[in-house]
């Protein structure tokens, strides 16, 4: 039998629908897989340290930003660089004995805490390798449905912390968030918590994460104004132009400003188009449209672009030869041998000049299509919306909203989603967020008395708005169960943030659920019956069956 060289099934392509243990389907090494298992142990450990600290109310200046920086890097399609990842841990280690020694000077009874309080390393990561991967990997939970709900809670806190870093690149941060997710990391070392407690913490870490994407909208919509209805160009002009890809408006805005007056044009990709929906960008003349399509079709588009490329999150795949050293990475993204872009100093912007220049002097980005999408149906545009909406659902013209949010993939098995989009039956609404849009967003739906039948409030960041327009609707409508609302959810998932709006959802209190294109892998048996019994959580199974029964589900309404 081959050795088993890791462990890591936090995201929906999980080879074999079990786990991937000699490579990531996503492309890590195992070496990178086992930094980011060290990666997870240093932070529950800092954060062992880290609930002392609260309950005393110390406040070290700089562990909520570096606990949530870390978490981030460890997202799927994050970052790939084994050299980042062991400098990070070892500035965690750094921190941890800071602490430590901070808390020891106040007076704190630390009394044993755990291993991962006190694992050290020396400079050959063989070493660490060798000497603690066995203890702090997911597998080091021997009984499943711990395991299980345990990496639940962690994968909601990765995905909670993308937002956090978001929100707080702009000034926006919670420290009661930060208080949380210290609080959860170091419950998954606690092995006297029950799987009760446990299923109590998952739902704590929804609501968390309500509260998190809420910080996250506000500071998104305070910072360059409420997305709206805009149709955005999908061709090309014969510019040198920089291909923005990933999550971060902070980000896009220092680019933009940078790239004024210097012949480069700038274009979105993938989860970066709906930043062409907020009125603050709209200024800017060298801002073209968007180029392409979800994330996993990048190798072809990065080809065809020709000019330079940023990552300013994930998604990263592995990239060809031919593009590979016009691509540059910041903030928590990293792939061996992308040049990478510093963070911010002392509250100055990054510095995107090598990116700037480099483009300078590559070739105008090849056209692969041409005309026109519409988004930016965010909460406030569908508020605006709300009379026409509602007497739409009345008369009979809507009988139904889907909410198709989440992620893409590359999976065959995805394309259900565009069949399912387009065998809808036309008097139904799509509501979408995230990268799963590219499945259907380029389909010729049509509209509904004016209202398109595919309304894109934006990211996978802006999930939130789906939660308010259905809080808004139930409102609207006089009802007491949010379930009552006309509302399907046929959600694709992929990676870590899908797991956080799921969980937020179900704070929520929504039921019903479908995920696809499968169940995670890191449910168990008995976890996945809870999600059943409790929420109704379903899968997907095909298009016409599917479409039958949510359809007969909105006829007994």
């Amino acid at each position: 039998m081959d050795e088993q060289k890791m462990f890591c099934y936090q995201c929906q392509e999980a080879a074999g629908g079990k786990g991937c243990t000699k490579v990531g389907v996503c492309g890590k090494t195992s070496e990178v897989s086992n930094l980011q298992d060290l990666m997870m142990y240093s932070l529950k450990g800092i954060s062992l340290y880290g609930v002392k600290a609260d309950e005393i109310g110390y406040n070290m200046p700089g562990l909520d930003r570096f606990i949530i920086d870390s978490l981030f890097m460890t997202i799927t399609n994050a970052n790939f660089d084994k050299d980042r990842f062991f400098a990070q841990i070892k500035e965690a280690l750094k921190l941890r004995d800071e602490l430590k020694n901070a808390l020891t000077a106040k007076g704190v009874k630390l009394g044993e805490l755990v291993d991962a309080a006190k694992f050290t390393v020396n400079s050959d990561d063989e070493i660490v390798f060798k000497s603690v991967s066995d203890k702090v990997g997911i597998l080091a939970t021997e009984n499943e449905d711990v395991r299980s709900l345990r990496e639940l809670i962690i994968y909601g806190l990765k995905g909670m912390a993308a937002y956090a870093e978001h929100a707080g690149n702009l000034g926006y941060e919670d420290p009661e968030i930060s208080k949380f997710i210290r609080k959860a990391l170091s419950a998954t070392l606690d092995d006297s918590l029950t799987a009760d407690d446990l299923v109590a913490l998952t739902l704590e870490t929804g609501n968390f994460g309500v509260t998190t994407m809420a910080l996250l909208d506000k500071a998104n919509t305070s910072s360059y104004g409420n997305p709206e209805i805009t149709e955005v160009n999908i061709g090309v002009r014969n510019n040198p132009a920089i291909l923005v890809s990933g999550h971060d408006l902070k980000d896009f805005e220092e680019l933009l400003e940078q790239t004024a007056g210097t012949g480069v044009d700038v274009y979105t990709h993938s989860e970066m188009l709906p930043a062409n929906y907020y009125p603050a960008f709209k200024k800017y003349d060298h801002f073209v449209g968007n180029y392409g399509n979800a994330w996993w079709n990048q190798k072809e588009e990065f080809e065809s672009f020709n000019g330079a490329i940023l990552f300013t999150t994930n998604c990263i795949v592995p990239p060809l030869a031919s593009y590979a050293d016009r691509v540059y990475t910041t903030g928590a993204s990293g792939y061996p041998g992308f040049k990478h872009i510093a963070d911010r100093v002392d509250g100055q912007a990054k510095d995107f000049s090598i990116v700037i220049e480099h483009a300078k002097k590559l070739p105008a980005p090849t056209e692969i299509e041409t005309g026109k999408i519409v988004g930016g149906f965010a909460h406030e545009q569908v508020f605006a919306l709300a009379d026409k909406v509602v007497d739409a659902v009345k008369s009979g013209a809507i009988k139904k909203f889907f909410v198709m949010a989440g992620c893409d993939g590359r999976m065959k098995s995805r394309n259900y989603y565009t069949d399912f989009a387009a065998a809808l039956p036309k008097d139904t609404v799509i509501l979408t967020a995230g990268c799963a849009k590219y499945k259907y967003n380029k389909l010729n739906l049509g509209d509904i008395g004016g209202i398109p039948r595919v309304l894109d409030a934006g990211q996978c960041n802006d999930s939130y708005s789906l939660a308010l327009i259905a809080l808004k609707l139930k409102e609207v409508f006089e009802l007491n169960d949010i379930n009552d609302l006309p509302i399907a959810y046929n959600i694709a998932w992929y990676e870590q943030k899908a797991v956080i709006v799921l969980l937020a959802l179900l704070a929520l209190g929504v039921k019903n659920i479908h995920l696809g294109p499968t169940l995670p892998a890191f449910l168990s048996p008995n976890v996945a019956n809870v999600l059943v019994e409790t929420f109704g959580i379903g899968t997907i199974s095909n298009v016409e069956d599917d479409i039958a029964m949510f359809m007969g589900e909105a006829a007994n309404a």
